[in-house]
């Protein structure tokens, strides 16, 4: 009884360390990042002055509306599409734009309005076609479109 003891021991020690070594993975995650990706806004500059004021009008439009916006007063960045999404509620607004001269991407800007009263704004232009994308930030001088890498948001 005592071999059999053994022998059945041995056998779960030995399949706990075969199952052990199958779960060491050395092999690359299934999807690698394409950092090869083609750049969608090559032309651009890195940082461009966000314009608020030609946006606001945009949280009131309906579903489908077209869209024809100057993103910045000192650079010609416009975008051409359509609103696709709109949300509401008492303190944040959303705002979706599937924009036509960028293909694929879509421009997402949120208006949250703080306890103090005071607005903030946030959003991003993206395409998941594409290896860049612009993140709205708040700066000195009001708020910027910064561009960024696309694997700096996405990790695969």
């Amino acid at each position: 009884m005592k071999n059999l003891r053994t022998h059945a021991v041995c056998v779960c020690l030995s399949l706990m360390s075969i199952c052990s070594y199958a779960q060491s993975n050395t092999r690359p995650p299934l999807n690698e990042p394409d950092y090869n990706k083609p750049r969608l806004f090559n032309n651009l500059p890195e940082r461009i002055p966000f314009s608020v004021t030609n946006v606001t009008s945009l949280f009131n439009a309906s579903i489908g509306a077209a869209v024809d916006l100057g993103l910045s007063d000192t650079v010609p960045f416009t975008m051409d599409g359509e609103v696709i999404a709109t949300s509401f509620s008492d303190k944040v607004q959303k705002l979706v734009v599937r924009s036509s001269n960028y293909p694929g991407a879509n421009m997402t800007i949120s208006k949250v309005t703080n306890n103090d009263g005071s607005v903030s704004y946030h959003g991003r232009i993206l395409s998941i076609k594409h290896g860049d994308f612009y993140e709205l930030q708040k700066s000195i001088e009001g708020y910027v479109l910064v561009k960024k890498s696309f694997y700096d948001l996405i990790n695969e």
